[in-house]
C-alpha cells in the first residue's frame, strides 16, 4: 500500500513539473533576460480606483451589476502620463511593467472588440491606456507584461459561479465555452495590437476550485489552458507564461511566480513547500503598502529597509520582485509610493552589480542574511546580524579573498572543515544591507 501511495505522488509531482510544451529558442532566451531582470513594477488599476478600496470592492462591498456599471462614468484619467510611469519605473532600477489589462470585475482597460465594457468606449476618458504605456515602454526599452484575470464577476458566461462574487446581484447565467472563446479573443488582441508583450500574467484559477474551508479540491471547470497557452505561443513565440493558481507549474508555462511570500514560504496560506518550487525562473510579487488596488485608508507603507530587503531576499531566493503600486484614480502614483521607489533605485545604482544578472548564491538563506553569485563571486547579503562573528557552516569551497563591496576593504575571516566564520567586529554595519564579496 505504502509503495503504491509513493507510485501516486511520483506521477502527480511529474506531471506537475514535466513539460510537453516545447520552448523556442526565442523563448529561452527570453526566460533567461527574465530570470536576470530581478525586480519589476507591478501596476494594478481599474475602475475600482474611483472608490478607493481596492480592486475587491465589488466583492467586498458585494456592489450590484447595475450600480458598478455606474464608474466608468466617473473613471477620466486625465493626469495620467505614462512616460512619467516608465521613467519613474527606470529610474527606480525596474526592467519591466507589469500592468492589469482586465481584473476580477470585468472591466478592460484596453480597446476591445469582445464588449462595450471596456475604458475606450465606456469611460469619458476615451483612450486606450495600454497601448500608451505600450508605446512609452517600447520606446524606452522596459518589458511590458499584462496582467490577465481568468475570475470575471460580471460576465454572465462565467458560469458556473466560482467562489467568489456570489453576493453581486445581477449575476446571470450564461455558457462557459463562450467565456473561453471571449478570453481568447482578447488575449488574441493584447498579443496583436500592442506590438512585443514581454508576457502574460494569469490570475483567478483558483476561485473554480472547490473549497471546504480549509483545504482546495478539484477544479469545477476546464480552463483550456492548452488552447489559451498555445494560442499565445503562436501569436507571440517570446511571450512568458505565468499563472497565479498556486499549484506549482503546468505545461505550457515559462515563469512560476509566488504571491506575498518567497519560494519556499507559505505565510499566506497558499504559498509553497520546497518542493514546489520549478526550475524555471521565479518572480515574487508584493505590495508597496497592504493593497493592491488604490486604498485611500491604507496607510500601511513599507519603510526603505523593508522594501530593499524585500528585493535583497528575494534575489538571494534566486526570484525576481515584482513590486506593485494602485494609481489614483486620476491617473496619478502617489507621492510616498513615488519617493519610495527613487530610494530603491538610488540603492540599486550604488549595489546593483550583486543583485542583476545572478543567480542564487550556494549560502542558504537564512533571517540574517542571503547571498547571490555571479561566475566567481559570491555576495553575501547581511541583513540582520546577531553578532560581530557570522557563522556559516558547511561552507568548503576554496575562498581567495573576501572585502566588503562598498569600500573593497578587507574582511577578516577564517575557513575550517566545520564552516566559514567572518569577523564583523571592526565594521560598522549598514542598518539595511552589508555586503561581503567572497571570491572564489
Amino acid at each position: 500500500m505504502k509503495i503504491k501511495i509513493l507510485l501516486i505522488c511520483l506521477l502527480l509531482s511529474f506531471n506537475l513539473f514535466s513539460q510537453k510544451y516545447n520552448p523556442t529558442k526565442e523563448n529561452l532566451e527570453a526566460r533567461e533576460w527574465f530570470k536576470n531582470a530581478k525586480f519589476g513594477l507591478f501596476i494594478h488599476w481599474g475602475i475600482y480606483s474611483v472608490l478607493g478600496d481596492g480592486e475587491w470592492v465589488m466583492q467586498n462591498q458585494n456592489i450590484s451589476i447595475k450600480d458598478y456599471e455606474k464608474l466608468p462614468t466617473f473613471f477620466n484619467p486625465i493626469d495620467f502620463n505614462p512616460k512619467e510611469w516608465v521613467k519613474m519605473a527606470k529610474e527606480s532600477g525596474m526592467k519591466y511593467i507589469t500592468i492589469t489589462s482586465r481584473h476580477h470585475d470585468g472591466f478592460s482597460m484596453f480597446k476591445t472588440k469582445a464588449n462595450d465594457y471596456n475604458i475606450v468606449n465606456a469611460t469619458p476618458f476615451k483612450k486606450d491606456i495600454l497601448k500608451m504605456l505600450a508605446e512609452e515602454c517600447h520606446k524606452e526599452g522596459i518589458k511590458l507584461f499584462f496582467y490577465y484575470s481568468l475570475l470575471d464577476w460580471h460576465n454572465d458566461d462565467y458560469f458556473p459561479r466560482g467562489r467568489t462574487g456570489n453576493g453581486i446581484k445581477g449575476r446571470k447565467e450564461g455558457d462557459w465555452a463562450n467565456y473561453i472563446n471571449f478570453m481568447k479573443i482578447q488575449l488574441t488582441e493584447l498579443l496583436t495590437n500592442y506590438g512585443e508583450i514581454a508576457g502574460i500574467w494569469f490570475d483567478g484559477h483558483w476561485d473554480q476550485k472547490e473549497w471546504d474551508g480549509k483545504t482546495f479540491g478539484k477544479l469545477k471547470v476546464d480552463w483550456h489552458y492548452d488552447e489559451i497557452y498555445k494560442l499565445i505561443h503562436d501569436i507571440q513565440p517570446k511571450c512568458l507564461i505565468g499563472n497565479n493558481h498556486h499549484i506549482g507549474i503546468l505545461d505550457g508555462e515559462d515563469f512560476q511566480m509566488f504571491e506575498k511570500d518567497l519560494p519556499g514560504n507559505n505565510t499566506t496560506g497558499f504559498g509553497s513547500s520546497k518542493e514546489d518550487i520549478s526550475q524555471l525562473p521565479l518572480e515574487v510579487c508584493e505590495t508597496i503598502n497592504n493593497s493592491w488596488g488604490f486604498n485611500l485608508q491604507d496607510n500601511s507603507h513599507k519603510s526603505k529597509k523593508e522594501l530593499i530587503q524585500y528585493l535583497v531576499k528575494a534575489s538571494g531566493h534566486g526570484t525576481n520582485l515584482l513590486l506593485n503600486v494602485g494609481p489614483m484614480p486620476n491617473g496619478k502614483i502617489q507621492s510616498n509610493h513615488i519617493s519610495s521607489l527613487k530610494e530603491i533605485g538610488n540603492w540599486l545604482t550604488k549595489n546593483g552589480e550583486t543583485i542583476y544578472n545572478t543567480s542564487q548564491g550556494p549560502i542558504l538563506p537564512t533571517e540574517e542574511y542571503v547571498s547571490t553569485q555571479k561566475q566567481n563571486k559570491i555576495y553575501l547579503h547581511i541583513m540582520n546580524p546577531k553578532k560581530n562573528i557570522l557563522f556559516i557552516d558547511s561552507f568548503i569551497k576554496k575562498i581567495k579573498k573576501i572585502k566588503y563591496f562598498d569600500s573593497n576593504k578587507k574582511v577578516n575571516y577564517n575557513q575550517n572543515k566545520f564552516g566559514l566564520i567572518i569577523d564583523l567586529s571592526n565594521r560598522n554595519i549598514d542598518p539595511i544591507d552589508t555586503i561581503i564579496e567572497i571570491e572564489l
